[in-house]
């Protein structure tokens, strides 16, 4: 049986393109993320759908093949009502910076802000750089 693929994919549409559509403080705080993960990462941004910026790449596999595919290991999305950042949780020191990041929220599987003003940049930095490197070819996620 053949695993689901996600509807989400690479495309080609450059990330400043996207950030240019934006309302001018949700393209400048894009921006301003997609130098800091490039920083971080040492990786370029590429847009995964039409909102999402995401950094590197990983193949997944769920245990029992119901999902399988590839998603980027870190990346944000500067949506209207709040940015979302990608990836950050679930590594060894995920919860320890996550902790120092400053006002946010945290859900199912992302981490949430109202404003990036409200964020220390330099703890992002440090919890993407330490995120993206956690990532490892081939991660195994729940049904």
């Amino acid at each position: 049986m053949a695993g689901r693929a996600p509807t989400t994919a690479p495309t080609d549409v450059r990330p400043t393109a996207f950030l240019e559509t934006l309302d001018e403080r949700r393209s400048g705080e894009g921006r301003v993320l997609l130098d800091l993960m490039r920083e971080a990462t040492g990786s370029e941004g590429v847009m995964w759908g039409p909102s999402m910026v995401g950094y590197g790449s990983f193949h997944y596999r769920s245990p029992s093949g119901g999902a399988e595919g590839t998603w980027f290991r870190v990346g944000f999305s500067p949506r209207k009502a709040r940015i979302t950042l990608y990836g950050l949780l679930g590594h060894p020191r995920s919860e320890e910076l996550i902790a120092r990041l400053g006002k946010n929220t945290v859900g199912v599987g992302c981490v949430y802000a109202t404003r990036l003003e409200h964020l220390d940049l330099d703890v992002l930095r440090e919890l993407a750089a330490h995120s993206f490197q956690d990532v490892t070819a081939v991660e195994v996620v729940d049904d």
